[in-house]
């Protein structure tokens, strides 16, 4: 794919993101997928497989959130396989408090799927707002 078709499939997940479908950015992910999240929080680490992802990352996150979970693209740079976005989540945890991030991933796509996902983010109100991911 060109470097413009990376980024409208990044601009077309977060056209979604923002009004809380985040079904296309699941479609969008490799089966081998690499999420790996900066720092040193519980949630930090490198998550991966497609199901690794959803099962231990999201399905612990979610459980988290009281409403839809929305993330607004700020800015969107992309050049090759390579897909840079600055973006903004916001969201009401279940104990009643807002958890509205900052956020840069630098994405990899390669055949139209998302391979590989670098997240940062302010770790500390990963920290203070979500605590620790409630594994199964």
């Amino acid at each position: 794919m060109s470097t413009q078709e990376n980024k409208q499939l990044l601009q077309h997940i977060f056209d979604e993101l923002a009004q809380g479908n985040g079904r296309p950015f699941i479609d969008s992910l490799a089966e081998d997928f690499c999420w790996t999240m900066i720092g040193s929080t519980a949630w930090s680490g490198t998550y991966r497989g497609k199901q690794a992802v959803r099962e231990q990352l999201l399905k612990p996150l979610f459980a988290k959130f009281a409403d839809t979970y929305t993330s607004t693209a700020q800015r969107i740079i992309a050049e090759g396989d390579h897909v840079v976005v600055e973006c903004r989540g916001r969201v009401t945890t279940k104990e009643g408090q807002p958890y509205c991030n900052t956020y840069c991933w630098v994405c990899t796509v390669a055949d139209g799927k998302l391979q590989a996902l670098t997240e940062y983010m302010d770790t500390e109100l990963v920290s203070r707002t979500l605590g620790e991911p409630e594994h199964a």
